[in-house]
């Protein structure tokens, strides 16, 4: 438990006396009320086309934003960006944005295929298609792990990963147009880790960066449930509060070396760091790098791996250069993932399909 766990755990022992129980939950909901509320998000796949896209929904995405719009016509269903969820302050250039659209397609085409609708994805300038075909039934077997898989922010247990399942990694995410460097040896780990500090002290400085980021975190079930978006304080293993005792305890408790501290003990911990690097360094180039890296995290959900983006080396413009001369590019590197052998934490919410469909 870190420095800032400490603080607000005992903030919440304080202000559960003060107003009770009964009014404690009232203002947070319960983790049980959560837990069902997110089975019935990651429930069965039923033949409708509105579990396809409750499927899409469920991909990693910046910030749980979940920047997308999808349009369901005869023959094709698009994935389009919605401008009104960006973050200026980490992703200026909505790089992230379009990366999100990437993995959400994947698991849009996984979903749709395995539901009787085969299909072949294109890319439209900013605009993701997946066009029916009359290809046979695809059940892919990452379909599972669609429900399954979480940014898992906490610690790993530092066991390695066996070469064969670095090799079925590897050729997930094998795409055309995308590069995956996979790092296990402890010393590249050691360098991406203070390049990643670097970053996270970088933003944490960074007055606009803080106040984006404490307005998409949800501090306690209830409100988490009712955004349906945002990062869920849970889900990173810190306690439950009010939403106003939440925003208070960012403010005064929310510090660099503690974070700093976190990330270096969740990376030495981890069992490796996988970096994709896109050809293109533009949206179709960041969405393919998407569709790549929900692919390896389909894939690393299937055997049993946790994985978590560690992206500050990117989000941090100063810092792109060092991390495409530590993995051997001379191309901006798009996404940082730590992965290995870790527990498991509450999931992250997500919108009704009804509020991410356009006409």
């Amino acid at each position: 438990m870190n420095r800032r766990q400490i603080l607000l755990g005992a903030g919440g022992v304080l202000l559960t006396g003060a107003l009770g129980s009964a009014a404690w939950r009232a203002a947070t909901g319960t983790m049980s009320e959560y837990d069902e509320y997110s089975a019935r998000l990651r429930g069965p796949l039923s033949p409708e086309i509105s579990d396809v896209i409750r499927y899409a929904t469920l991909a990693a995405n910046s910030h749980n934003t979940q920047p997308w719009r999808f349009r369901v016509a005869r023959d094709v269903i698009e994935v389009r960006p919605d401008l009104s969820r960006r973050t200026s302050a980490v992703d200026p250039d909505d790089h992230h944005l379009f990366v999100s659209l990437g993995c959400a397609a994947t698991n849009l085409a996984i979903a749709a295929a395995c539901s009787g609708r085969p299909g072949e994805i294109s890319i439209d300038g900013q605009t993701v298609r997946y066009t029916f075909t009359t290809a046979d039934r695809n059940d892919d077997p990452l379909l599972g792990s669609i429900v399954r898989r979480q940014s898992t922010r906490s610690e790993y247990d530092g066991r390695p990963v066996p070469t064969g399942e670095l090799v079925a990694l590897q050729s997930a995410a094998s795409m055309p147009g995308v590069d995956l460097v996979l790092i296990t040896a402890p010393a590249r780990v050691a360098d991406i880790r203070d390049l990643v500090i670097a970053g996270n002290d970088a933003q944490m400085h960074d007055a606009a960066f803080m106040r984006e980021l404490k307005s998409w975190i949800r501090f306690n079930p209830r409100s988490a449930m009712e955004s349906g978006d945002g990062l869920f304080a849970a889900a990173s293993g810190n306690p439950s509060l009010p939403s106003v005792l939440g925003g208070v305890a960012f403010d005064r408790v929310f510090d660099a070396a503690a974070e700093n501290d976190k990330y270096a003990r969740q990376i030495t911990s981890s069992a490796g760091i996988a970096v994709f690097v896109a050809e293109q360094a533009d949206p179709a180039g960041w969405i393919r790098a998407g569709q790549a890296c929900q692919r390896f995290a389909l894939e690393a959900t299937q055997l049993g791996l946790k994985l978590a983006f560690i992206n500050q080396p990117v989000e941090v413009a100063a810092l792109r250069p060092e991390l495409a001369r530590l993995i051997g590019t001379d191309r901006r590197p798009d996404l940082v993932l730590r992965f290995g052998y870790g527990p498991s934490l509450p999931f992250a919410p997500r919108r009704r399909v009804a509020d991410v469909l356009s006409s």
